[in-house]
């Protein structure tokens, strides 16, 4: 039965008990036993002294008489008095003179029994050869030693008292012991219980440490199985809260590790990835599965990963962090970039247990692909700005002595001169006029308005033509001009030049080489259809080789240019900008050419109406001053 089984309490208490009661009633029978024997023996004696002591004082008689036939006859009648087995009548000698006719004594005294043929003044009780108690007395006549009575006692009835009492000892015994094991049993079951109900609310607790249902415990003791269980559910309680906010802490840091904006992975001894964030796995466009398990050569290039590898096992080895390490995805072997040249920059620590000893490391990588390519890119706008400041100063320069050759041409043209020489004359005229035109677009491109202003869309398509009319007609591209009279803009017009010289820059570049077709319209619409504002229209739609979907998904993200040699990225992106501060919108359609057809791109450009005052809001305070 589960109930007595020796591992548990109840069973270890109740067989303790019943082992103690066996060893206490072995012990208590032996004393009982030991006792009733030494009473029994000593009635015994007492009857024998007594038997043997009237049985001579008779014999006594008979001796005296010397009716030894009377002698026979009372010794066999003694025969089957109570307590006595055999009646033996012996003189000085041994020899019988008269015997109850038993043949259970033997006609021969034994030595033990010889030793007592002597003058003997009262009974004497001994132990016989054959382990019985046994009596003698003297036979006196006249006070003269005439014969020994030996009586041998019949313990039968002794015995069988003695084996009485010994099963009413053992009868009780066996009572009292169940009763007290039935008891124990009880009282075990009680102890045990609260026990027991907290063994399987624990196991139930090892088996799910998160199913605490089990507890608290109930308590309807005031015993120490009730102080335990307390213990217990005051135990379980402390380590909910503590979960709770080891939970806590654990989503704070899993929602950081996997929301920071940088890349964390950890690499055991093996230089095995064990874990990685979100962020990280989007830098190799793999799953985190993809990640775990695997080395730095099985998701990095070969150059990245074996810097990263070198500084983690050094990590593993001295235990000392390796800070703000730079890595690239150059070939180690050929020195040179990949085709995608991208670059990282790691701090790589190593993760301690408790006996100080590396059982991690850490790393943190960040890309500075984009950091570097805007780097990049920085540079070549200073240059192009640098470049735009001197371009300037050269106009400013040129502006002077153009103004007096113009008006010494005029003075020529006005002189008396025949026909070829005032042909000449009006041909130099128009090519400085023209010089004259660029040299102010120049300058009135560096030098941007400070303040909104009014405007009209075709001049300012015009001013941005004149830029780009003789690259143009170099590369075989036709412009046509589609304008409506009137285009009232109310802007800044530095930078819508800027702006409608980005979209014809890149529509020439389009069409370069081999030519094409540019179309610019201009139209004033009354009422857009998603602001319900007017304004003004401005289509750009160029006969080039058009953009994939993956260009037209990153065309206004900074620094992104399929111009590598020439592009910085930034056109499209300040053209977005531009707009955007002008409350404008933007439509693209574009056709990849391909052997099948021809491509094409159109930008639609919408610029609203009636929106001085907020523009001039938005302005911010400049001051007067001017570079040029």
């Amino acid at each position: 039965m589960v109930s007595f089984r020796p591992r548990t309490i109840r069973g270890q208490l109740t067989g303790g008990l019943v082992i103690f009661e066996i060893l206490v009633l072995a012990v208590l029978s032996l004393v009982v036993i030991s006792e009733q024997h030494k009473e029994l023996q000593t009635r015994t004696d007492q009857r024998l002294e007594y038997e043997a002591s009237q049985i001579a004082l008779q014999s006594t008689t008979m001796l005296e008489s010397r009716a030894f036939t009377s002698l026979e006859q009372f010794v066999s009648q003694m025969r089957g008095s109570p307590g006595v087995s055999a009646v033996v009548v012996t003189d000085p000698t041994g020899r019988l003179l008269a015997d109850d006719g038993s043949s259970e004594v033997a006609t021969t005294l034994t030595p033990t029994e010889r030793s007592f043929l002597r003058n003997l003044d009262k009974p004497a009780i001994f132990t016989g050869d054959r382990g019985h108690r046994e009596a003698v007395a003297p036979v006196r006549v006249h006070g003269v030693l005439q014969a020994l009575v030996w009586i041998y006692p019949d313990d039968s009835r002794d015995k069988e008292q003695l084996h009485s009492l010994l099963r009413t000892t053992l009868l009780s015994a066996l009572f009292g012991i169940a009763g007290c094991t039935l008891f124990a049993s009880l009282m075990a079951r009680q102890i045990a219980r609260p026990l027991g109900v907290l063994t399987r609310a624990t196991r139930k607790l090892i088996r799910n440490p998160e199913d605490t249902t089990a507890f608290p415990i109930p308590i309807s003791a005031s015993n120490e199985a009730a102080d335990l269980t307390m213990a217990f559910n005051l135990m379980v309680a402390s380590i909910n809260e503590q979960r709770a906010g080891l939970n806590d802490t654990l989503a704070l840091l899993d929602s950081m590790l996997a929301n920071a904006p940088i890349g964390f992975a950890f690499f055991d001894h093996r230089l095995r990835m064990v874990r990685v964030n979100q962020f990280l796995a989007g830098m190799n466009n793999l799953t985190i599965g993809r990640h775990l398990g695997k080395t730095l050569e099985e998701v990095f290039t070969p150059g990245a990963a074996q810097a990263l590898r070198a500084s983690i096992e050094q990590v593993f080895a001295d235990g000392e962090p390796v800070r703000d390490l730079e890595v690239t995805n150059e070939d180690p072997v050929q020195g040179r970039l990949a085709a995608e040249a991208r670059s990282w920059l790691a701090n790589i620590y190593p993760v301690r247990t408790e006996t100080q000893t590396v059982r991690w490391v850490g790393m943190i990588l960040a890309e500075t692909t984009e950091r570097r390519r805007a780097d990049d890119a920085l540079r070549k706008s200073e240059k192009l700005a640098a470049a735009g400041r001197l371009a300037a100063s050269i106009a400013h320069e040129i502006n002077n002595p153009l103004e007096a050759v113009t008006n010494l041409l005029y003075l020529i043209h006005q002189s008396q001169q025949d026909i070829a020489t005032r042909g000449y004359t009006e041909l130099a005229q128009a090519e400085l006029a023209r010089i004259s035109e660029i040299t102010q677009q120049m300058l009135r491109f560096y030098k941007q308005s400070t303040k909104p202003a009014h405007a009209e869309a075709c001049a300012l398509l015009d001013s941005v033509l004149s830029l780009h009319e003789r690259r143009a007609a170099l590369l075989q591209i036709d412009i046509d001009r589609r304008y409506e009279n009137k285009a009232p803009l109310f802007c800044f017009t530095g930078e819508m030049r800027q702006l409608f010289n980005n979209f014809i820059a890149n529509a020439i570049d389009a069409m370069t080489p081999g030519g094409g077709r540019l179309v610019l319209r201009v139209r004033r619409i009354p009422r857009d259809w998603k602001t319900g504002l007017p304004g003004v229209r401005v289509t750009f739609a160029d006969t080039g080789c058009g953009m994939s979907d993956e260009t037209r998904r990153h065309i206004f993200e900074p620094f992104f240019t399929t111009k590598e040699d020439t592009g910085t990225g930034l056109g499209l992106w300040v053209s977005a900008e531009i707009l955007a501060k002008h409350h404008g919108r933007l439509w693209l359609r574009s056709l990849e050419r391909n052997a099948d057809h021809g491509g094409s791109t159109v930008f639609t450009v919408f610029l609203p109406e009636g929106l001085e005052q907020q523009l001039q809001a938005e302005t911010p305070a400049l001051s007067d001053a001017q570079t040029v």
